[in-house]
């Protein structure tokens, strides 16, 4: 690699570090803020007009911006790691797959429910879906990738690129467990489900709020989405390249940790301790699982049988 492609990577890997600590700090700030001043009743200071004007900026773009810095974090970490066309056709399909689903489901119901997003997320497209809503379905997918790339073994066939999007799908969604409960109790999106009166059993299994006014398509609909996603952006990234390019960094770890302190402050201030246990517990194992593994460790074992695939092939020769 010549002079000039070393300093161009590094200062791709500086913009992805000082990116994740803007998004760290916002999301810290926004947690306590909701979990305290922010939740009902509002304190009177708020109340007076400056601290309103004040209130309403940092509403609307307060949360466009956290989720801008997440997906620059993600996007030049990608870069360099993986180069800029790959990490830019990562982006577009991982962006455009997620909204494709987030507007059929905002138009349908189909697959996660039926529900509508407020304006608080920021500038909706189409009207229906905030743009940062894709934009975080990719950072968050490239994390559990780099998860992925640290507890599974990396093969390139097609079942197992069929079994590194299961489970990041299952990582994904894990973050759900405590963002559905915290964004729907700040009216960041609203569920309508339907009357249960009358209703089939599996009707009323589905569609029923069971998990503070969540229904559990919601959770089947981010597998299956995930599912896709990832499954997508495997196919342009092997799980070979994933487990020795991205996996060894921490910073996809940091930022998918990161992502569930904002819901988790929230669920702690609303009192929702089930979605603060659950929430804790589902995004945290995977983590634990990830940091067990040393940061070189994937990256010694795609040598390995290669070092040893040499060998053998001098000895026959």
């Amino acid at each position: 690699m010549s002079d000039s492609a070393v300093v161009q990577k590094r200062m791709e890997s500086r913009v992805a570090h000082l990116a994740l600590v803007g998004h760290v700090a916002l999301l810290v700030f926004s947690g306590i803020a909701f979990a305290t001043f922010l939740a009902p009743p509002a304190p009177a200071w708020l109340q007076t007009p400056a601290n309103q004007r004040v209130a309403a900026f940092m509403f609307m773009f307060g949360g466009q911006t956290t989720v801008v810095l997440g997906a620059i974090a993600g996007l030049f970490h990608a870069a360099s790691r993986l180069g800029w066309r790959t990490s830019g056709w990562i982006f577009v399909v991982g962006f455009t797959i997620s909204l494709a689903a987030e507007l059929t489901g905002t138009t349908t119901g189909y697959p996660f429910g039926p529900y509508s997003y407020t304006t608080q997320l920021g500038y909706l497209i189409g009207g229906k879906v905030p743009f940062n809503i894709p934009t975080s379905w990719f950072f968050m997918l490239y994390a559990s990738l780099a998860i992925c790339g640290r507890v599974l073994r990396p093969s390139d066939g097609s079942g197992a690129r069929w079994r590194w999007a299961a489970v990041a799908a299952l990582v994904l969604t894990a973050w759900d467990v405590s963002m559905d409960p915290a964004m729907v109790a700040t009216t960041h999106w609203v569920w309508q489900l339907p009357s249960t009166e009358g209703a089939s059993p599996i009707h009323r299994l589905f569609l029923t709020g069971f998990f503070y006014g969540m229904p559990l398509t919601n959770w089947l609909g981010w597998l299956l989405t995930g599912l896709i996603v990832a499954r997508a952006m495997l196919a342009i990234v092997p799980p070979s390249r994933w487990a020795a390019h991205v996996a060894p960094s921490r910073l996809p770890l940091a930022l998918y940790a990161a992502n569930g302190v904002l819901p988790i402050l929230i669920c702690i201030g609303r009192g929702m301790w089930w979605a603060v246990l659950l929430g804790a517990l589902a995004m945290g194992i995977p983590l634990l699982l990830a940091l067990r593994r040393p940061a070189g460790a994937t990256a010694a074992h795609l040598r390995m049988p290669r070092a040893a695939g040499a060998a053998g092939a001098a000895a026959n020769g």
